[in-house]
Formats: C-alpha cells, structure tokens, sequence
C-alpha cells in the first residue's frame, strides 16, 4: 500500500472565547465519511486507486476553540486489496490492515497543521510536546 496523495480541500479554526479560567479538556476524532474506487483512464497501473474523504477534528472544551480539518487519501493498493477494502465499506467497516496506516497518514498531516493553526490562534497544543526540565543531563 502506498501513498499516492493527501490534499486537505477545508481548514476551519477559531477562538470561541478569549478568556477561559477553566480547565480545557483537548479532544480529536478522525471521522471517515467515504472510501471510494479512483477512476483513472490516462494512467497504465497495475495497482487500483483507493480514495478516502476525511474529517479530523480537534476541540477544546468547554467551548473554548475548534480546529477542524476535511480532506482525501488516495491510496495505491493491489487489486485484490481494493476489492476487500470497498465490500468492507458498503457495511461502513474500515479494514484494520488499511486503517492504521489511513489513520497515521492523517494524523502526520494533519497534527502537523493543527500545531501551526494553534500557535497562530496562541492555543494550547492538543499534544504533548518535548522539553528539557532543570536537571537533566546529556546521556551518551
């Protein structure tokens, strides 16, 4: 299975409320809304073309902000493969040997962005980033 693209087609975020003396709870959610066969008439592959339409969420609650992320994945996988994965979706099951790497395709990308739109917004980061505390030493 490879990566053929990811390109998002929205990006939504805002600040609800510029002071919040409450403890924020950050939540995301990854929703996928379609996985479809790609027509490709021009191209001479021996692989089939999986498309997949995407919503990543990230939310601070209570009501404080919102990043939202919608998007496709277009797959490159075997045949045989893209048959299993579409049957799959008509009962709206994800096949667990395409959903990892779906879902780490979407967060790379999309953690990436969020990051960037939470800095500009001066947002805490939904995840956790590395720091040095006071005290620790170099290991070798």
């Amino acid at each position: 299975m490879k990566i053929v693209g990811i390109n998002f087609t929205k990006i939504n975020a805002e600040k609800l409320e510029e002071n919040s003396n409450q403890k924020l709870n950050i939540k995301s959610n990854i929703d996928i809304s379609d996985v479809y066969d790609v027509k490709y008439e021009f191209l001479n592959l021996k692989e089939a073309l999986v498309g997949v339409k995407f919503t990543y969420l990230v939310n601070y609650e209570p009501n404080y902000a919102k990043i939202s992320f919608e998007g496709i994945v277009v797959f490159s996988v075997a045949k045989e493969e893209s048959k299993e994965i579409l049957d799959s979706w008509r009962e709206k099951k994800v096949l667990d040997a395409f959903k990892v790497p779906l879902f780490n395709t979407i967060l790379k990308k999309s953690n990436i962005k969020a990051l960037h739109l939470e800095e500009e917004l001066n947002l805490p980061t939904h995840i956790p980033m590395p720091s040095v505390k006071a005290g620790q030493t170099e290991q070798k």
